[in-house]
C-alpha cells in the first residue's frame, strides 16, 4: 500500500501509539528484547533469565513521520544469548504488542552482561 496519510496524520498515529495523548496503549509502553525475531502475527522468543525484564520507554512527539526512543535502554545482568530484536508492548492487564524490529546487527552477550540501546536507536516511522 503506498502513502495514503499526510505527515500530520502520521505524526498523530504515532503520537496516540507511543502515549503522547489520551487515546493511548495502556503506559508505560515497554521493550522487550527477542532471540528471534517474530512478525506481523506472532511475537518473537522473548530473552528469559538473568535479571532480564523489559524496560519503559520514552518517545518525543512525532516530527516527520517518526519517533525514537528518547533516553538510553539499559538492561543489566543478562543471560546468555543473542539478541536479534526488539518488540514494543503496553502495559495493559494483558499486554498488546505494538511494533516489532530487527536489530541492525545480531548482538551475543555473555552471562552477566549490560545491553544498552541508546537514546535514537530505535526508530519508528510510517511511511
Amino acid at each position: 500500500m503506498a502513502d495514503n496519510l499526510t505527515n500530520t496524520a502520521e505524526n498523530r498515529l504515532l503520537d496516540w501509539m507511543f502515549g503522547n495523548t489520551t487515546t493511548a496503549p495502556t503506559a508505560p509502553i515497554k521493550v522487550a528484547l527477542v532471540t528471534a525475531n517474530g512478525d506481523d502475527a506472532t511475537a518473537g522468543t522473548e530473552v528469559t533469565g538473568g535479571s532480564y525484564s523489559r524496560k519503559n520507554m520514552t518517545v518525543a512527539a512525532a516530527a516527520s513521520g517518526s519517533v525514537s526512543n528518547s533516553a538510553d535502554l539499559l538492561w543489566t545482568s543478562m543471560p546468555a544469548c543473542t539478541v536479534v530484536g526488539a518488540e514494543v508492548w503496553d502495559s495493559a492487564g494483558t499486554p498488546v504488542r505494538w511494533a516489532y524490529m530487527p536489530l541492525d546487527a545480531n548482538r551475543t552477550v555473555a552471562a552477566g552482561d549490560d545491553f544498552k540501546i541508546a537514546a535514537g536507536g530505535l526508530v519508528f516511522t510510517i511511511s
